[in-house]
């Protein structure tokens, strides 16, 4: 049953890892997909043609979404090509792993540009041009709930769009917007494994109740839960993904 038949869905930093099975996905469920990418056009070109390949239909815009510049083309284009969108999912994310004594200015300034600001801007952009009784799911962390050495300003940037999440879903609530955030735990993607022992990554496997990371197929149906109309009321909430690590 495809759930989101009519529905346009701009899903940033979908080039790769858990946006572009999201893309997949929420495209496999009828929607029209906007796949944004930052900087990996082959990457963001490849999920466009998977999603066509399969019968579905998508475009890649290119936009860095903590340039506001960028993010209302984005919104322009998205516009223009498919006349709405009705959902907004915010994937777009960087994590730098360091001490906080370890960690430059530019470090902590980059990771709150593409994180809280790249959030922002784009929800900013949807309040008053996402259609009526739209949908809106950022992405938070599941490290949030545990203490871990080394995530302290990634962690920071989540919690901030935790509560940009939480506030913005009373703003846009006239409008039939619903807003929430999902957290997922560990998940077997590029931004998580690169740098990690096999040693590290079975030890984080083993705070899950299953025994294991996650796979950006188990994010991505949520995902699509959320962006249906099943979902209407929910909203405000944080969910966590995880298989129970926290």
């Amino acid at each position: 049953m495809k759930t989101l038949n009519g529905k346009v869905i701009l899903v940033t930093g979908a080039s790769r890892g858990i946006g572009a099975a999201i893309a997949h996905q929420l495209a496999a469920a009828g929607a029209k997909i906007i796949v944004n990418y930052a900087g990996g056009k082959e990457a963001a070109d490849q999920t466009v043609e998977y999603i066509r390949q399969d019968g579905g239909d998508a475009f890649a815009i290119q936009a860095d979404v903590s340039k506001t510049d960028q993010v209302k083309n984005l919104f322009d284009t998205a516009i223009a090509h498919y006349g709405k969108i009705d959902v907004l999912v915010n994937n777009a994310g960087i994590m730098i792993t360091k001490l906080i004594k370890d960690t430059t200015d530019e470090e902590f300034t980059r990771q709150f540009d593409i994180n809280v600001r790249g959030t922002f801007n784009t929800m900013r952009e949807a309040a008053t041009r996402l259609e009526d009784k739209g949908s809106i799911i950022n992405f938070s962390t599941s490290v949030n709930r545990i203490m871990l050495p080394g995530y302290a300003t990634y962690v920071a940037t989540k919690a901030a769009v935790e509560q940009l999440t939480r506030v913005f879903s009373k703003e846009a609530g006239s409008r039939g917007i619903n807003v929430n955030s999902i957290s997922p735990g560990p998940t077997n993607t590029e931004l998580f494994t690169n740098g990690k022992s096999q040693e590290v990554i079975d030890r984080l496997a083993s705070l899950s109740a299953f025994n294991r990371i996650g796979d950006p197929e188990d994010i991505a149906k949520v995902v699509v839960f959320l962006a249906s109309d099943e979902a209407k009321w929910i909203t405000a909430q944080n969910i966590g993904v995880n298989g129970g690590m926290a």
